[in-house]
């Protein structure tokens, strides 16, 4: 829901409007149906709406309340808005809308930074207090929305999307060696607060960042997940957590179905997606819209898993569309896809969200989505063995690295290796996560981290490119707090989701839960060949990217010489990362 942006000027001047507004702009796709600008002493915010609460004008943003003194800016859904608003008219609040966004402005009235505290859902949002000249922003538990920001000429920005950011101009666009280690060899996940560019940073998720007047600045990290068991919980049966687990997921699911307009699912075919149907079904929802999305074969390979998601719909009598993309339509759209990432992003699943997203836009604008439930409950092949591990960090480099440092070092340009950033990142992870075995340290990273840069963060971008907001019941943080409980052995038995799995026989056919673990299969980007190299090689044989000097050319050489041969311990090409890499810094003017 939405897009959001603003300058805060520290050195007494005026904020940038022109800038803001660039900015604003540029996020027109977040939010197609209304706009606003609002400038007040040190700050300017800028929005862009997409109407799914409150459809009414009563709800525009920036939103101001001049009794309290506070003006808003929010992307995102509150998911228990109604009932926060029926708390705070019992304290005397009284209400100009009907949505979640003025909850927001009275919540930080009563509770200040705490309130954030209270909220499920997934949102970014900056508060300015008009007596102060302070601002708080804030980024929800699992970073499902973004906020990227950047320090501008005594003045920081903030926007939705780091495009945005460039937009409003005089950004530092050299690369971050460190964001480029973790781009190659940590399947291009850039933990926040780093992004590729020296001159933006994100907001981390579940942190609160108050900003006063003078630029000074404190953060505080309101939540943290724990991968342990609670007292009592060793006396649990498996039974007892498949009843909570239940229990969890239906209240995850209907919150997520919070909205004025209708709600559909995004629906893969597979045990997480396929869940949520058979939640909502068994809810009462009829007349559901689901969505498939199906690519060509390619090298031997299946592009697409129609006939589980075929099961399903059938099952429950849904209103299905199935997605099919020729390969001239995926080729074509490559350079849309690029435009649409805040960062690059090198799973092939982007451009299938991406064409998937353009078709819901046409019926809906909110879908439900499954995002996230490998990482909470066990579900990749490389939590297994990692259960009775004596070197987490190297059993969880290995099965999850792209590449060795000294391959790294064959790879980039000199000036760019450094130490070996990504193995020191899980390193100190590991050492101060809250989970006691390595199975649970690696469960603790993928969900906090690799989930927030990498599923999470595609799934924004490609949805919001055309104006729909996607929401994830497994993220709900009831439902991972109560993975977090759940013993490893439980989540990670019989290639993982095992007690999701169990669980969801209660409500789903087992055909869709027995099936094999699928990926959203893109094939043509996997086994680069014809067009598709040819598409490649325009782009890391241009002078553009000869002159930026990033790539050493004999290792580029080698990977377009034999793209078949070069593929990650995930199953993803490395041509195709880093071509990935330089496409998208061409396609931002980079």
């Amino acid at each position: 829901m939405c897009g959001i942006c603003g300058e805060i000027v520290f050195d007494g001047r005026e904020p940038s409007a022109s800038s803001v507004e660039r900015m604003a702009e540029t996020l027109r796709p977040r939010g197609p149906d209304a706009g606003g600008l609002f400038r007040q002493r040190n700050v300017a915010f800028g929005h862009r709406r997409l109407k799914i609460i409150d459809l009414s004008d009563h709800a525009q943003q920036p939103m101001h309340d001049p009794q309290l003194g506070l003006t808003l800016a929010f992307n995102g859904c509150i998911y228990n808005y109604q009932a926060l608003r029926e708390e705070l008219q019992g304290l005397g609040y009284q209400f100009f809308s009907s949505g979640d966004t003025e909850v927001i402005l009275k919540a930080y009235h009563a509770w200040g930074e705490q309130c954030v505290e209270r909220f499920n859902g997934m949102f970014a949002f900056a508060i300015h207090e008009r007596d102060s000249g302070r601002v708080m922003l804030a980024r929800d538990r699992f970073g499902i929305k973004p906020l990227y920001l950047a320090e501008v000429d005594g003045a920081l920005r903030f926007s939705s999307s780091l495009p945005s950011l460039l937009a409003g101009g005089g950004i530092d666009s050299s690369i971050d060696p460190v964001a480029l280690h973790h781009y190659m060899q940590w399947h291009a996940v850039v933990p926040a607060p780093l992004t590729l560019l020296n001159g933006v940073r994100k907001l981390p998720p579940a942190t609160t960042r108050m900003i006063e007047a003078d630029g000074s600045r404190r953060d505080r990290r309101y939540w943290s997940l724990k991968m342990a068991p609670l007292a009592g919980d060793e006396e649990r049966s498996q039974r007892d957590w498949e009843d909570e687990l239940e229990v969890v997921m239906r209240r995850a699911v209907a919150r997520r179905s919070v909205a004025d307009v209708p709600v559909g699912v995004l629906l893969s075919g597979g045990l997480d997606s396929s869940l949520i149907v058979g939640l909502l079904a068994e809810q009462g929802q009829t007349g559901l819209n689901t969505f498939s999305v199906g690519f060509e074969a390619a090298g031997g390979e299946s592009g697409d898993e129609f006939k589980y998601s075929d099961i399903i719909a059938s099952h429950y009598g849904t209103t299905h569309h199935q997605i099919r993309v020729p390969s001239s339509k995926l080729l074509e759209t490559l350079p849309q896809t690029f435009a649409a990432m805040s960062e690059p992003m090198v799973s092939y699943d982007n451009v299938g969200f991406f064409l998937l997203s353009q078709e819901v836009s046409r019926h809906l604008k909110v879908v439900q989505s499954g995002q996230g439930a490998d990482e909470v409950f066990g579900g990749y092949h490389w939590y297994p063995p990692l259960l009775h591990s004596d070197n987490p960090v190297d059993d969880y480099c290995a099965a999850f690295f792209d590449r060795s440092e000294a391959e790294f070092a064959q790879a980039i340009n000199r000036e760019y290796v450094g130490d070996n950033y990504s193995r020191q990142f899980v390193e100190r992870y590991f050492a101060t996560a809250a989970a006691p075995r390595a199975v649970d340290k690696a469960l603790h990273i993928d969900t906090n981290v690799m989930l927030v840069d990498d599923p999470v963060k595609r799934v924004d971008n490609m949805t919001m490119a055309w104006g729909l907001e996607a929401r994830v019941p497994f993220l709900d943080h009831e439902v991972v707090e109560l993975a977090g409980r759940i013993p490893a052995e439980l989540k990670v038995k019989e290639n993982g989701k095992y007690v999701l799995k169990e669980m969801a026989r209660r409500i789903i056919p087992n055909q869709v839960i027995d099936r094999p673990k699928g990926y959203f299969p893109v094939p043509a980007l996997k086994y680069i060949e014809g067009p598709y190299l040819a598409f490649v090689r325009q782009f890391l044989d241009s002078d553009t990217c000869r002159q930026r000097g990033l790539f050493q050319r004999d290792y580029l050489e080698q990977l377009m010489s034999a793209p078949r041969d070069h593929i990650t311990p995930l199953r993803g090409s490395k041509l195709w990362q880093m071509a990935l890499l330089e496409m998208w810094l061409q396609s931002h003017g980079l």
